[in-house]
Parts: structure tokens; C-alpha cells; sequence
């Protein structure tokens, strides 16, 4: 008796084909997005953090981005629940978290952090630090709130990030991400609305990048040649959805051009909704116009599995799964290389299995609950 096996469907074919970062080979195209989770008291991921991160490797996703993971500045961070990567215990709690997810059978980067003017003062677990940024501004059009960092804290900041690559290297994890979207730290150098600066720092695009690229070129010489780094943007922030770091591709190539020279192997293009244009009289998202303007592999993300942006979800309004259609027809194209997915990922740890074994009848809703939760 002859066996048939049944053809794979689209969704296995398109997202199950490996892909090369730097020296590391991903079983597949789908990641799993960062997600603040603030369940490691003190720093320290637990157990129930590896399980979580862990179920949804052995569900199929093929690159684990953790959640944002303080790096050790003293202002780095406003949570004593969110982890750090630094510190004996809070390393070997992640040494774990790395073992468990290869043993089933993902990869596994650490989203490294810095937070800067988002920080507020006197709250855990630096309560005497003061917040900091390029210009001592949290948004646009504000007034300085914080401290303008001075040379020797750029130095700090870069050598903290450095220190926590070679440690990620060093207890066992595949890569690191650098963020540097949404309003944080390195996004306020790279946006104009809160860089305010008139030293090398401050000014073009490109004077905008250098602290971005400093801290690129920092992890890069920390880490070995093949260790891949990856850097997450977005034009929007979480002080103003509006915001934009470039109107034209040639105002986002003068940024994406220094980062990828000093050592960038992949970018994680950060955008609402993935379907959406980027600039005018072009279809390509903003992975899309990342990948044509620098030739690196390009992560997509944004309201992948949702039928509406994250923010709608956020605030509570329950959302059917939403067609993978467009998406496919993207990748299939190569206009980015891998899918990012978020929310529909931490609603349903076996969104990855579902989706590439064609039963996405049985993918689950999003519910904001989910937030409140490490299932």
C-alpha cells in the first residue's frame, strides 16, 4: 500500500524555508516580537519565563526576540519587574531561558534596551539616576525635562551595550537585537523631534546616527565575526504615532547606510500595520524599502494576526484573526525576509504550529487579557 503524503500548503512552504542571519541558520521565517512582560521580579527571568518563551519555540516559531532586557547603565530602565541583561543572577536566569529554547528547537535573541527620557525618576530599580537623553526631552516640542547626556555618558551607554552582547554571547544565545524604536533611547538621537543637539551628535540624519552606530560598531567588535546583530526601528513612537524619522527612502537611507557599515546584520522594521505603503508611489512597507536600500535580511512586524492595529487590541477590543494572504504574497516576493508576530503570538502559543499545518480555524482571538498573563 502506497502512502500519499498531501502537499504542503502555501503558508508551510513559504514560512518554513530557513533563512541565514549573519552565521546563524532560522528554521523558518516567523519570529516572535518583543513583548515588555514585567514577570521577572528583581531582573531575574524565572521559570515560568522559560516556559514561556519555550512553548512557543517548540510550537514552531524559529527566532525568539525576547522582551526588552535592561543593559547596565544606571538610567537604563524604570521597572524593578522588567529583566536586565547584567548581573550574575539575572545572567544565569537567562542562560536558561537560551537552553530551553534550543532544546526545543528555536533560536533565541535578547532584545538589549536602554530606555532613556521614557524613564521616570525615583522608581526602581535606579531610584537616584536621573532620566537622560540626547537633549533631556521625552517628545517633540517639549521642554527639557531630563539630563542632555554629556560625552562620558554616550561612552557608558555604548560600553554597557557592548558588555551585554559579549555576555549574551558568552551564556549561550544565538544573536542580539539593539533597540532602537518607539521612542526610546537610540530612537531619541535618530529623531529630530527630541535631538536637539549641535555637536557630532545632532543635526543631518547622518549626525543623528552616530550614537546608533557607535553602539553597533561597539557590540560588533565585542562579539565574534559571525554572531548576528540586529537592529529594531520605527518611524512612530509611543509619544506620537504621527512621528517620522524619514519622509523620503533617501532621508532613510543617510540613516540605515551607517548602521548597516558598522556592523548591522539584520533590521527589524517596526511599523502598525505591515500592509501599509511606506512613501508614496510604492507599495513597499518599511522592511520592504529597508531591505531595497541596504541588501540586509529584513524582519517585518505589525498587527500580524489582527484584524486592527496593536493599539486597538491594547486598549481591549477583541479582534479575529486576520488573513495571511498579503503577507505571504510579500515574502514569496522578497520584499523582507521573516515575519515578526506579536500579540496573536502571546494570545496563542501554538499560533506558529496552527498556521503552518493550515489549521487556522482553530487560531484563537486576541484578547487584551492576554497581557496579564505568562501563558
Amino acid at each position: 500500500m502506497t502512502v500519499t503524503t498531501p502537499p504542503a500548503s502555501r503558508a508551510a512552504r513559504v514560512l518554513s524555508r530557513p533563512i541565514r542571519l549573519n552565521g546563524l541558520t532560522v528554521p523558518n521565517r516567523i519570529a516572535m516580537a518583543p513583548m515588555t512582560r514585567m514577570f521577572s521580579p528583581g531582573g531575574v527571568p524565572g521559570e515560568d519565563v522559560r516556559s514561556y518563551y519555550a512553548r512557543r519555540a517548540a510550537a514552531g516559531v524559529g527566532l525568539i526576540v525576547t522582551e526588552g532586557t535592561y543593559v547596565g547603565h544606571e538610567s537604563a530602565g524604570n521597572s524593578s519587574r522588567v529583566p536586565r541583561f547584567h548581573g550574575e543572577e539575572q545572567l544565569a536566569g537567562w542562560a536558561k531561558v537560551a537552553e530551553d529554547v534550543h532544546a526545543a528547537g528555536g533560536t533565541i535573541v535578547p532584545q538589549l534596551w536602554h530606555i532613556g527620557m521614557v524613564r521616570e525618576q525615583g522608581q526602581n530599580p535606579f531610584p537616584d539616576a536621573p532620566a537622560m537623553g540626547p537633549s533631556g526631552l521625552v517628545t517633540a516640542g517639549a521642554e527639557p525635562t531630563g539630563k542632555a547626556m554629556t560625552q562620558k555618558d554616550v561612552d557608558d551607554v555604548v560600553a554597557a551595550f557592548a558588555e551585554a552582547a559579549a555576555a549574551a554571547e558568552r551564556i549561550g544565545f544565538d544573536g542580539v537585537e539593539l533597540h532602537g524604536a518607539h521612542g526610546y533611547l537610540l530612537d531619541q538621537f535618530l529623531w529630530a523631534g527630541t535631538n536637539r543637539r549641535t555637536d557630532a551628535y545632532g543635526g543631518d540624519p547622518v549626525a543623528r546616527t552616530r550614537f546608533s552606530a557607535e553602539i553597533v560598531a561597539a557590540v560588533r567588535a565585542a562579539v565574534s565575526p559571525d554572531f548576528p546583530v540586529l537592529f529594531r526601528y520605527s518611524q512612530w513612537k509611543q509619544q506620537d504615532y504621527t512621528a517620522r524619522l524619514a519622509e523620503t527612502p533617501e532621508e532613510l537611507e543617510a540613516i540605515l547606510t551607517p548602521l548597516a557599515a558598522a556592523g548591522v546584520d539584520a533590521f527589524h522594521a517596526s511599523t502598525r500595520r505591515y500592509w501599509l505603503p511606506e512613501f508614496d508611489g510604492s507599495d513597499l512597507n518599511l522592511a520592504g524599502w529597508t531591505k531595497k536600500l541596504t541588501g540586509k535580511p529584513v524582519i517585518t512586524v505589525g498587527s500580524v494576526g489582527l484584524d486592527g492595529d496593536f493599539i486597538n487590541a491594547f486598549q481591549g477590543e477583541g479582534s479575529p484573526v486576520k488573513g495571511i494572504d498579503n503577507l505571504l504574497d510579500r515574502l514569496e516576493a522578497d520584499e523582507f525576509d521573516m515575519v515578526a508576530v506579536g500579540r496573536a503570538l502571546l494570545q496563542d502559543p501554538e499560533w506558529a504550529a496552527k498556521v503552518l499545518s493550515d489549521r487556522f480555524d482553530e487560531l484563537k482571538p486576541y484578547d487584551a487579557a492576554a497581557l496579564k498573563t505568562l501563558s
